[in-house]
């Protein structure tokens, strides 16, 4: 899986990712972020380009290596400065309440332990912070939360761990957040089991 995995997938999820339908869910995501922001799942740089004036710096963490490759371009272009701290969202090298913001897009659907990334985003977080996300995950539809149900362990084994079946809503207020926003809409493009998105914020409890 090593070259599945670090290499090929990265640049099939950039290809996937790069779709024009998502630009305006990263706008809408970034919007409000301020000051240090620490961005979960940064890929191949395409929330950079949605970053708002008021960033003045982002902290990047991201277990695929290749993204920042794939980011050459849009690194060169982003006026925000980026810091690549880490692989690993489930211990993040940063002192405690010492970002602004936490940016996270179609991320925490594949963090083998997301109840302890979102603790570590917890502990960074200043008072007042706020996570920004927008995430596929578990459809309140049956119908189509059945087939993820039914599908999941074939999307974990061919999409480096994602899982089409996560609660977003439920694991991010389980974790000690408190929703202030959260909307509910299927991409246009795509099949139903993969396409359900969750845009939201949510601040410490």
């Amino acid at each position: 899986m090593g070259l599945w995995r670090d290499h090929l997938l990265p640049r099939l999820v950039h290809k996937a990712m790069s779709n024009a339908e998502l630009a305006p869910l990263r706008e809408q995501t970034a919007a409000g972020l301020h000051g240090m922001v620490l961005e979960l799942g940064f890929g191949s740089g395409l929330n950079l380009p949605f970053l708002p004036d008021a960033v003045t710096r982002l902290q990047a963490v991201d277990p695929a290596t290749v993204g920042r490759q794939l980011a050459a371009e849009a690194l060169a272009a982003s006026p925000v400065p980026v810091d690549f701290i880490g692989l690993d969202a489930e211990r993040l090298p940063l002192a405690d309440h010492s970002v602004d913001g936490v940016l996270s897009t179609w991320t925490l659907c594949s963090i083998p332990d997301v109840a302890q990334a979102l603790s570590e985003v917890r502990r960074v977080l200043k008072p007042g912070g706020r996570l920004h996300f927008a995430e596929h995950g578990l459809c309140d539809d049956p119908q189509v939360a059945r087939w993820q149900q039914r599908l999941n362990g074939v999307q974990k084994f061919l999409a480096g761990g994602c899982h089409l079946n996560r609660p977003i809503d439920r694991i991010v207020q389980a974790a000690g957040f408190t929703l202030e926003s959260l909307e509910h809409r299927f991409l246009e493009q795509g099949p139903k089991v993969a396409t359900w998105q969750y845009l939201g914020r949510a601040r410490v409890t």
